[in-house]
Order: C-alpha cells, then sequence, then structure tokens
C-alpha cells in the first residue's frame, strides 16, 4: 500500500513537470513565488466557476448581483486525469494528498472575458502524497470563467446558480 502510493506521487509530479503548458510570455510583477521556492510542475484544469445570484443591499434598495461560489475543476497532466480542484480552494491529487490555498496576488488576465491570474500561499491539508510539498501555486494562462452578465441576475432569479466554463494552468511550487 505504501510503496503504491509513494509510487503514485512519483508518477504525478513526473507528469506533471513533462505536461505542455501554454506560456504566458510575462508574469506579472507580485505573482512570483518565494526567492525560497522551486517550481514542481504544471496542471491544466478543465472545469467551472460556479457563481449564485444574489441580493445585496445598496443606497437605491436592494439589487441582485452575481457572487462567486467555487471552483469545480479536473486537472491533468500529459492529457490524464491526476486530481481535482474545488471549494476552498482545494487541489487533491488521486492519491489523496491535498492542498488549501490563500489569496496573495492578482493580477488582471491579458485574455478578455477571463479570470484573474493569481499566487496563492498553501498548505498541505491532506495526508502525504504528491501535493503535501506544495507552498504556493500560481494560476495563469486562464480562458473563461468570469461572472455572466448582469443581466441574467435579478431579484427575481436570486439564489440561481450558474457554471461557467474555464480552463487554467496551476503551476506547483514547492521548498526549495
Amino acid at each position: 500500500m505504501k510503496r503504491t502510493a509513494i509510487l503514485s506521487a512519483l508518477l504525478l509530479i513526473a507528469a506533471a513537470c513533462a505536461a505542455p503548458v501554454r506560456v504566458a510570455p510575462t508574469i506579472p510583477q507580485g505573482l512570483e513565488p518565494g526567492d525560497d521556492e522551486a517550481m514542481i510542475g504544471t496542471l491544466a484544469a478543465h472545469g467551472v466557476q460556479i457563481y449564485e445570484c444574489r441580493g445585496v443591499n445598496s443606497d437605491d434598495g436592494q439589487q441582485a448581483v452575481w457572487a462567486f461560489v467555487a471552483p469545480e475543476a479536473e486537472l491533468f497532466a500529459e492529457g490524464r486525469p491526476v486530481g481535482r480542484h474545488y471549494a476552498g480552494p482545494h487541489w487533491e491529487s488521486v492519491d489523496g494528498s491535498r492542498v488549501a490555498g490563500v489569496v496573495k496576488a492578482r493580477a488582471e488576465a491579458p485574455r478578455e472575458g477571463a479570470i484573474p491570474w493569481l499566487l496563492l500561499a498553501t498548505r498541505s491539508v491532506g495526508p502525504d502524497g504528491a501535493l503535501a510539498g506544495v507552498t504556493s501555486i500560481q494560476r495563469i494562462n486562464t480562458e473563461g470563467g468570469t461572472a455572466p452578465s448582469a443581466e441574467g441576475c435579478t431579484l427575481a432569479s436570486l439564489g440561481q446558480r450558474a457554471r461557467v466554463a474555464y480552463t487554467a494552468d496551476y503551476v506547483l511550487y514547492g521548498a526549495r
């Protein structure tokens, strides 16, 4: 069992390192990992960003706005599923290892209609495995995922959810 877990972790890391990545011409200032971190690999995400129509009070009375709820995506390396990304935010490997993230910095995406690029600090919240040593994650090369148009969220549609397709690359970093 332990041998299988170690082999699974090594395969995930090797696959992530070998995965073709849509390379961004420049990482925006402020999204660089710490000097004490080195890249471990990159995972491609294919999924949705989930939004909910919610009521908020304003000077003009109550308004309806789309509020971000959570991501829901499969993670791939070399075209093979290797984990998932979900609310928290969490990234979970097929070996059960899991990290939780907190946004440290954000930058507007170069593509119109794409969710922002991020730098997240992470901590392990699961068993040892492929993701246990990840200390930071960059979300780059985003496509899609922004909130639906305001017209789709009205006081009559409060509570309605929208699932907006997105893709991104998650670059994983660990301690040097």
